[in-house]
């Protein structure tokens, strides 16, 4: 039978029996790198003591030379100090696999040319979106948050806006059924960018409506990160949905050895549907963010609806994404899709984006900021707590200075890894004054901010290493919008179903998480 012959579920089954779903490059991760270096090393001390051991001496001399040197180039190099910790600590245990590695992730093979275009795609872009008269009544009613709007606008063109609807959904179950809804609105095009897309009842439902649209003449394009060919998808899925007139790319497909630029992963959720409605938040398009399944209990996350101009800025997002591998950037004419004001909504909304590859923290910086104008709380919402030293100071500091700081966390962990280190800094922040509390139902996905009914953001930004340094990100600081409320109203519903971390539990986590969370939080920017 040919292909011509086939109905689109036909051809899916073909293709998706043909794919493969890649697990062996799997290894060739960072991660699977620096172990293959341990161990060859291992060996070569192995062979140095059972065969050469005349030559013992040159061999550790050498090796001690050249630590010495990493070292010096270590500490004057502009390295995060967090990760230098874990560098030194790496060469001075394994000379050859600490030096081998820090020199093939820092020689910028291969992801140079990724740097140098996400550095041409943002300044080609950057005033593409012109401040508006937002700014100015920003500034006058919150001057604490100007700053904040001038750093985002002029380092990422990222713009305040006012008159945009917020509408803050507090679980998957209730984001789905709007955002299919605007799907099927649809006029003129679709952009989806998503972290995670795996086949099952929720990417059905999506995939239905994505053909059905681009069939009726919408442009519809679907951008994923490369890991999803790891365990989710198969390798011709994007074959598949060119099969369906939908357009596909995958971001960072991982290429065993050539670059290093797989260690940045597209970690973004944004939906953009006409230039007029746009989502963003911690839900994936796989079935357990509707909790259809249950891997670890009930799963808890969050989304955000944005209409108006604001949309705009996820649109430019989008676009700078889609075109990483394009010659000639086109932002015509979907960045120009009328997008009315809706004159009856509150504050101001400002979406950023989080580039890795442009030395400056956006999520982190925006998170810092909110717990330093903090008056009276900030509550929090994460999946993972690995912190560098300048988060864990601030949200002490904050608690310090009498500010009610409060973090929600999983009950039950995804990973074993990030949950042993999460619980290595539940000591020091409760006594410090910061309140920890652990889902008891399953595990928390949300990624929110929100402080004295005043400032919230929703986004993609986890509390670790990878979303802060690592990950390209995004979310959106609302400040004086209604769905602040929203925001804190979940946190407060969700803290009933919350366990409370005693001071008792924090020194004594039991020593399998001890044990593990002291091991891996000397290696945990490397993870």
């Amino acid at each position: 039978m040919h292909d011509h012959d086939l109905t689109p579920a036909e051809k899916r089954l073909r293709l998706l029996k043909q794919g493969k779903k890649g697990l062996f490059h799997l290894i060739f991760s960072r991660t699977g790198i620096m172990t293959l270096l341990i161990l060859l090393q291992l060996g070569l001390m192995l062979l140095m003591v059972l065969r050469f051991q005349d030559y013992q001496v040159h061999y550790y001399g050498l090796f001690t030379l050249l630590s010495v040197a990493t070292v010096l180039f270590l500490l004057n190099s502009d390295t995060d100090p967090n990760a230098k910790i874990t560098w030194l600590l790496l060469v001075t245990l394994f000379p050859a696999a600490g030096i081998l590695l820090y020199f093939y992730v820092h020689a910028d093979l291969g992801h140079r040319a990724l740097k140098e275009r996400m550095r041409h795609i943002a300044k080609a872009s950057q005033n593409t979106l012109s401040p508006s008269a937002a700014d100015d009544a920003l500034a006058r009613e919150h001057p604490q948050d100007a700053g904040l709007a001038r750093f985002l606008r002029t380092s990422g063109g990222f713009v305040a806006y006012h008159r945009t609807d917020a509408r803050y959904f507090p679980l998957g179950e209730e984001f789905f059924p709007a955002f299919l809804e605007d799907l099927r609105q649809a006029r003129q095009f679709i952009f989806l960018e998503y972290f995670i897309i795996e086949n099952g009842w929720m990417w059905d439902q999506v995939e239905e409506i994505l053909a059905r649209k681009a069939r009726d003449g919408v442009e519809v394009r679907v951008l994923y990160d490369g890991t999803c060919e790891f365990t989710k998808l198969p390798h011709s899925f994007p074959e598949y949905l060119r099969s369906l007139g939908i357009r596909c790319r995958i971001f960072a497909r991982v290429r065993p050895f050539v670059s290093t630029h797989y260690n940045y992963r597209d970690h973004r959720k944004i939906a953009v549907i006409d230039g007029r409605v746009a989502y963003t938040g911690g839900i994936n398009l796989a079935d357990e963010y509707l909790n259809r399944t249950h891997p670890f209990g009930h799963w808890k996350d969050t989304a955000l609806r944005l209409e108006g101009e604001a949309v705009r800025s996820f649109t430019l997002m989008f676009l700078q994404m889609w075109q990483v591998e394009d010659r000639k950037l086109t932002f015509d004419p979907w960045l120009w899709a009328p997008a009315p004001e809706q004159p009856h909504a509150g504050g101001y909304v400002i979406p950023y984006g989080d580039c890795p590859l442009d030395d400056q923290p956006v999520g982190e910086w925006v998170y810092t900021h909110i717990l330093n104008t903090a008056q009276r709380y900030v509550h929090i919402m994460t999946p993972y707590l690995i912190l560098g030293h300048e988060l864990e100071d601030a949200l002490r500091f904050a608690a310090r200075r009498g500010v009610e700081v409060s973090i929600i966390l999983p009950g039950i962990p995804d990973k074993p890894l990030p949950y042993a280190l999460a619980k290595s800094h539940y000591r020091t922040l409760i006594e410090a004054g910061v309140h920890i509390y652990e889902y008891t139902p399953g595990f928390i996905h949300a990624k929110s901010f929100v402080s004295d009914d005043l400032r919230a953001t929703v986004g993609t930004v986890n509390l670790d290493y990878r979303s802060l340094s690592h990950h390209f990100e995004c979310g959106a600081y609302l400040l004086g919008a209604p769905a602040v409320e929203a925001v804190e109203r979940d946190f407060r519903l969700t803290l009933k179903r919350c366990h409370k971390v005693t001071r008792q539990e924090a020194a004594h986590p039991g020593f399998r998480w001890k044990l593990t969370g002291m091991l891996m939080k000397a290696f945990a920017p490397l993870l």
